[in-house]
């Protein structure tokens, strides 16, 4: 069965694993994610120190990370976060496409251009990020479940969060691993490549970005035809990601990545459908693997699970869901459970 749960320093090693597999495709998938050990390790302890309802430090926001595990083998095959505060302390930052009229009353013309605007707006607003998985996973129900299992987590401690959620989307890199995006813009700033100020983005203060990165607004017609092409356009392989947070009610807005170029979705937290139509039920027993698909989470802070089972009402409103999804998260009968259809 697969399970999600928080991430604990045992798991570190296989999540590199997971990370370095992504970099062997020929378009990489990056990831929020560090590939150092002992930076990982300290992500993951700030996570569990979160789920217990205090910060490693002070001035440090909550931040979220949990892992995908198959209980058959206890093994690791996928990671998902939240950042409680989009910045974590610091301003966080992207481009805001807008658009400037330049006219000229003498020769009658008027044209409009669209600029890219260094931001922090979305700063504050709860934040999904470092979605990995195993290839073989993507469109199944465990991916799915992966993705999810974080509102259920969000719709279990909701005032942990804030009332407006953003998630960034990795944005267009070609087979060869060029992005034509920073290779038209960044890179000129940086004196880095993609992978590598992408890495320092997840390792670092931010405060880099606002250090090199240009402070002016940015003419769009100025970028390269390829980096044009590819504002506000989803990678391939995030595409079923992106179409299931469309699916939850996440639109892209004006915002865009500020290294890729990728699509910044937003919702108002309260209307994501994963947390409309999710129900706290009484679990009840049962014997018979009849029922219809739907993610079923337990427990509050480090003790969160979340798995994907078929249950079913009886006719009291309780859940009866086979004995074996009990086991997995760790609950018995009477006890309540967020259920969602899948």
């Amino acid at each position: 069965m697969w399970l999600v749960r928080p991430a604990l320093p045992d798991d570190a090693n296989q999540i590199l694993e997971i990370a370095s597999a992504a970099g062997s495709e020929a378009a990489r998938l990056s990831s929020t994610l560090p590939r150092q050990l002992e930076a990982l390790v300290a992500n993951i302890n700030h996570s569990l120190a979160s789920l217990a309802g205090s910060s490693v430090a002070s001035d440090l926001p909550p931040r979220f990370l949990f892992v995908l595990e198959d209980t058959n083998t206890g093994k690791v095959h996928g990671t998902a976060g939240i950042d409680a505060c989009a910045g974590n302390g610091q301003p966080f930052y992207n481009y805001r496409r807008d658009g400037l009229i330049h006219a000229s009353h003498e020769l009658g013309i008027s044209s409009r251009v669209d600029v890219l605007y260094p931001s922090h707006g979305l700063t504050g607003h709860t934040l999904l990020c470092s979605f990995t998985i195993t290839p073989e996973l993507r469109n199944t129900g465990a991916f799915e479940l992966l993705s999810r299992a974080r509102l259920l987590f969000i719709a279990s401690h909701r005032d942990w969060f804030a009332q407006h959620i953003a998630v960034e989307v990795q944005g267009v890199q070609l087979a060869d691993g060029s992005v034509p995006f920073w290779d038209s813009l960044g890179r000129h700033f940086f004196d880095m490549d993609f992978e590598t100020a992408d890495q320092h983005s997840g390792l670092l203060s931010k405060t880099f970005i606002a250090e090199l990165m240009p402070p002016n607004p940015v003419y769009v017609t100025l970028l390269s035809e390829a980096a044009q092409a590819a504002l506000g356009q989803a990678h391939e392989l995030t595409r079923p990601n992106f179409e299931l947070l469309q699916r939850e009610g996440f639109q892209a807005g004006c915002y865009l990545d500020i290294f890729d170029g990728g699509p910044v979705l937003e919702a108002r937290t309260d209307t994501l459908h994963t947390l409309v139509t999710s129900q706290t039920k009484t679990l009840h027993g049962s014997h018979d693997q009849g029922g219809d698909a739907c993610l079923i989470a337990a427990g509050n802070g480090p003790g969160f699970r979340c798995a994907l089972a078929k249950a079913a009402d009886t006719l009291e409103g309780a859940l009866k869901v086979p004995v074996e999804a009990w086991q997995v998260l760790g609950k018995t009968a009477g006890d309540e459970v967020r259920v969602a259809p899948c």
